[in-house]
């Protein structure tokens, strides 16, 4: 732990943090310090990324126009989302700092004060509030029970969805991975010789889960994405309750 005892303690988590953000500034930088027209190595690579942001989750959510307004943020979620839970199966972190509800909650929070404030500046407050949860075209009765659902969902659930929808699948990942990996230390050189035969098919098992927890990574960072841009989505639309 560095700076212990003081206002600036950092602990191994929030190391992580800054290594994995400090890790994405400097891609991005060397990416495209010189850019070519016709991209190789470093930039083809994140301009790929980038494409896909913009074509799979901008331009597929939120249509061209408002879909390159939004691109900036949505991109800035996806990589910091994606560079974060890479962490998690980098020798020597072996940890995503998503796996803890800081991070998730911050992100969650920047995704509901966007899509929030997007729909407030459009509508004004009073309209885009009866809008979202006032539902048009049923008996006046029903108002009682589907407001107070309409609220909860829009304004409550979205942002504890997608904080705890992140942090629950790195954190199960983490766990598997470090049960995988343990359990093979453990046969190696604590358990009885006959465990020895076991650490090959424990070590695979690590290995296999350790190709399953990339394909998990890139998800997460692509439906955290995803979910931000149909929530702006909505939110903009939300005269059409």
């Amino acid at each position: 732990m560095l700076f212990a005892g003081t206002p600036f303690e950092l602990n191994r988590l929030m190391l992580v943090r800054i290594v994995m953000a400090a890790v994405l500034i400097a891609v991005m930088l060397l990416a495209f310090r010189s850019p070519r027209l016709v991209p190789r190595g470093l930039q083809n690579v994140a301009e790929y990324g980038l494409v896909f942001v913009r074509e799979q989750i901008c331009f597929e959510v939120l249509g061209k126009k408002t879909g390159r307004k939004y691109f900036p943020l949505i991109a800035t979620i996806f990589f910091t989302v994606l560079f974060l839970n890479f962490s998690s199966v980098i020798p020597f972190l072996n940890v995503s700092s998503n796996a803890r509800i800081g991070m998730p909650l911050v992100l969650a929070i920047v995704a509901y004060v966007a899509f929030n404030y997007i729909g407030i500046k459009k509508y004004g407050f009073w309209k885009y509030m009866r809008s979202s949860i006032v539902v048009p075209d049923v008996p006046w009765a029903m108002h009682f029970l589907l407001i107070p659902i309409e609220f909860i969902s829009t304004f409550i659930l979205r942002p504890f969805t997608l904080t705890v929808r992140l942090m629950a699948n790195m954190l199960a990942g983490h766990v598997m991975l470090v049960l995988f990996f343990a359990a093979t230390q453990f046969f190696l050189f604590d358990g009885a010789a006959w465990m020895k035969g076991l650490s090959p098919f424990s070590l695979a098992g690590g290995f296999a889960f350790t190709l399953f927890e990339l394909l998990v990574i890139f998800l997460q960072a692509y439906v955290f994405a995803l979910l931000t841009a149909v929530y702006i989505g909505l939110a903009q639309h939300a005269d059409s309750h």
